[in-house]
């Protein structure tokens, strides 16, 4: 997905099942609450949906290998304002997983560093949700400017996430600087794009009023706190 094979040598790559470990730790204690808040069932639903959704980024939306890594279209802020923080955490770990075994078998190794570096910069998307964003304002009321701090902070964290695996397996060379420089470059087109996807998909989801009580997505999306 994100780390490519070789990029961290086996003999360094125990550090990613502990980053791994504390990430998985934390969406755990996500899960807790949304079971407590929703029930089963909505968190089943919510976590099928965006399973799908990242299967689909990695596999149908398109992705293109730029320095140290590819560039994908992972749209996590946009999962954890339609669906909420435990079944994003959720979705992305298992899309991740099912991609690994289905369609990039070599990609398995990393998995441990692939999904740290998907999770914890939405943790911090959610952590900063919760600063920016009124409690009485739904997320279909969010401004530009506050789409466009959540969808930053995402991309951000993946692309410091890159740098520090880079850094780790590679160390402090040019070749590997520029490689890295040129990743995060990239990875602007994204920073770009993806508040405007999520205004677009926020209007859609306020026009479709129906949905307000619907199980398949966050009540934060039409509610305030």
């Amino acid at each position: 997905m994100h780390i490519e094979p070789g990029l961290v040598e086996a003999g360094k790559i125990a550090l990613s099942y502990l980053t791994a470990g504390g990430a998985g730790a934390y969406g755990l204690k996500l899960v807790a609450q949304a079971l407590r808040e929703r029930g089963l069932l909505s968190l089943l639903a919510r976590c099928m949906a965006t399973t799908a959704l990242v299967l689909s980024f990695f596999e149908v939306f398109p992705n293109h290998p730029v320095g140290v890594s590819e560039v994908h279209f992972i749209l996590g802020s946009t999962l954890f304002l339609l669906f909420g923080a435990a079944p994003a955490a959720i979705g992305l770990a298992l899309g991740l997983l099912i991609q690994g075994l289905f369609f990039a078998p070599f990609d398995l190794p990393q998995y441990g560093m692939n999904v740290t570096t998907l999770l914890v910069p939405l943790f911090a998307v959610a952590a900063l949700a919760r600063r920016i964003v009124a409690p009485d304002t739904p997320y279909v009321d969010l401004s530009y400017r506050q789409a466009l701090a959540l969808s930053t902070t995402y991309q951000t964290g993946i692309v410091a996430w890159v740098a520090f695996w880079a850094l780790y397996g590679e160390g402090f060379t040019a070749q590997n600087a520029l490689s890295i420089l040129a990743f995060g470059s990239a990875y602007m087109v994204v920073v770009i794009l993806e508040p405007l996807v999520d205004l677009a998909i926020l209007a859609g989801a306020k026009a479709a009023g129906r949905l307000r009580n619907s199980v398949l997505f966050e009540r934060r999306l039409y509610q305030a706190a």
